[in-house]
Formats: C-alpha cells, sequence, structure tokens
C-alpha cells in the first residue's frame, strides 16, 4: 500500500486529514513550506517535505511512494492555473489511486470561484478524483470574525436572510480521510459536507449570545458598507473575485 500526501497539512482542514489518516492506520507525507511546523506536529509519524505548488522542483520528493493525494489550495493562490502544473504532474506520474481536492458547496453550478476550474483540471486530467465539497467552516466564527465578535459584539456579513449549515474543520478532515483510506470506493464522486441545521445569522448570534453571557448582534450591512469595512477598517485583503469575509 502507498502513502498518502497531503498538502496544507498544518492548515485547519490539512492536519485533521493527517490526524485522522494516521488513525487509520495509513502512512502520510506531510507537504508544506513550513517544514519545522510540520516536524513539530507530526514527528516520527509522517515523512516530512518541502513543497510549493508554484515550484515544480520540490514534486519529486512529496510524490517518492505516493499513491493517494490531498489538495487544499493555498489561499495566497487565486488562480487555478496555479495548480495545473502539480495536477499535470500527478497524471505523469500514474499510479494515483485518488485525488481528494478540498472545494466549495455549490461551486459545480458556480463557475467564478477558482475552485470550479481546479476540479475541472483535475477531471480533464483523467485522474480518479473525489471533490469534497464543504459549507461554512465553523473556524471562520472563532477567526477572521472573532475581532468584530470579541470586541464589538456583533457579526459582520452582508448576506441577509440567507441560511448556513456550519461545519467543524475536524468534522471535514475526518470524512476526508476516509475517503482517502477507501480510494475506489469514492473515485468520480464530488461529496457536499454541511453540519446538521442550517441557520441564519440572526440565530448565529443568538447562539453566541446565549454562549458567552453577552448580547452579540447581527449587524446586516450592505454589501457595499461591509466591503469598505473590511478594507478601510479591517485592513484586509479580499478573496477571489472580490469575494467578502464570510
Amino acid at each position: 500500500m502507498g502513502r498518502i500526501l497531503i498538502t496544507g497539512a498544518s492548515g485547519n482542514v490539512g492536519r485533521y486529514v493527517a490526524q485522522y489518516s494516521l488513525e487509520n492506520g495509513q502512512e502520510i507525507t506531510a507537504a508544506g513550506t513550513h517544514t519545522d511546523t510540520l516536524a513539530e506536529m507530526f514527528g516520527d509519524r509522517a515523512e516530512i517535505v518541502y513543497f510549493d505548488f508554484t515550484d515544480p522542483k520540490t514534486f519529486s520528493d512529496a510524490l517518492k511512494d505516493v499513491d493517494r493525494v490531498f489538495i487544499m489550495r493555498p489561499p495566497h493562490l487565486g488562480k487555478p492555473e496555479d495548480l495545473k502544473p502539480f495536477i499535470d504532474a500527478l497524471r505523469e506520474k500514474g499510479g494515483i489511486r485518488l485525488v481528494s481536492f478540498l472545494s466549495l458547496i455549490g461551486v459545480e453550478n458556480n463557475p467564478f470561484p477558482p475552485h470550479h476550474k481546479i476540479e475541472k483540471y483535475i477531471e480533464q486530467a483523467n485522474l480518479p478524483y473525489c471533490h469534497i465539497r464543504p459549507g461554512f467552516f465553523m473556524q471562520n466564527i472563532s477567526g477572521v470574525h472573532a475581532f468584530e465578535i470579541k470586541h464589538f459584539n456583533r457579526i459582520v456579513v452582508p448576506v441577509k436572510k440567507a441560511l448556513t449549515s456550519f461545519i467543524d474543520a475536524e468534522d471535514i478532515g475526518e470524512i476526508t480521510a476516509k475517503v482517502l483510506r477507501e480510494p475506489e470506493a469514492h473515485q468520480k464522486k464530488a461529496y457536499s459536507i454541511t453540519g446538521a441545521e442550517a441557520i441564519d445569522y440572526w440565530q448565529a448570534a443568538e447562539i453566541l449570545s446565549k454562549e458567552l453571557g453577552r448580547e452579540i448582534i447581527y449587524t446586516n450591512p450592505k454589501p457595499s458598507l461591509a466591503k469598505k469595512y473590511w478594507i478601510e477598517v479591517r485592513g484586509l485583503e479580499l478573496p477571489d473575485k472580490g469575494q467578502l469575509p464570510c
């Protein structure tokens, strides 16, 4: 049995893909640009390699003895073409039993995010694939939105009454590790992963209020005001295609 290459192995999802793969008795290669961090996280339980999607010279070491791959697009790589050389390398290597790509829920009907084209690249390369399409990460509440919640008791997201099924990154990682453990059973599949319940941000604010013991409000801003706030007040760069943090 070959190894599983896990890109972004120190990230929110990648670390759990690695953790659960090890618990499933799989051999893994933990890949990324911060090898010291990876070594601290996994020690001698994993093969640690330096890997950069934009540097083909790093591909060979990362793919040694690998027959399954977890791909996580680094946030700073906004162009889907940035991942094409690695996908081509997977095709040329041969012997790949499954490529599991961390995508987005609903992306099959939305051509604007880079994930859409990356999925197509993988499929067109005739690689056995299983796209993982999670909904909204619970970690975004404790991450990018935590500043407003902590300091101003508010959530700033311009989505009105839209419903969201929050899901924890650990759950995504656990499911992905199971898929990679059973590659032949999940070829040519795409799984949309959500939390147990869809709620709006007023409900999310109510839950946070109860848990934190203080009133948290959902501000329901207009998109133009939210965009100005995120750029000029928070000083954040907007992700792909000008989407607001959500």
